[in-house]
């Protein structure tokens, strides 16, 4: 079993803070600088889909074309200046509060 744990030592990435909203998932990390943002997105993915997929096999038939993550991701830097408080906050508690969801769901 891939642990967080196992993908820091493995790739040389520490997971400060993983927070999830109701559609998709934050993630707070450091990693060094000659790894690309993106690469990270990609390893992150990859992992968690096949563990998924092992832990529960039923998972993959139901999803629409057998794939857990969607291709798009967002990525953003945060150098020494940047508040790190405000950044760790919003990541552990992301998103709307429940009322202003549902407002959404009305679109």
């Amino acid at each position: 079993m891939m642990t967080a744990k196992a993908i820091e030592d493995r790739y040389d990435i520490e997971f400060e803070q993983i927070g999830c909203d109701e559609d998709h998932v934050h993630i707070l990390c450091t990693a060094h600088p000659k790894i690309a943002p993106g690469q990270i997105v990609r390893v992150f993915k990859s992992i968690t889909a096949r563990e998924l997929f092992k832990r529960k096999p039923d998972l993959k038939r139901d999803l629409w074309g057998g794939e857990f993550w969607t291709d798009g991701y967002y990525v953003a830097t945060a150098g020494e200046r940047a508040d790190l408080g405000v950044v760790e906050r919003h990541v552990k508690n992301p998103g709307k509060p429940k009322e202003e969801l549902r407002q959404l769901e009305l679109f």
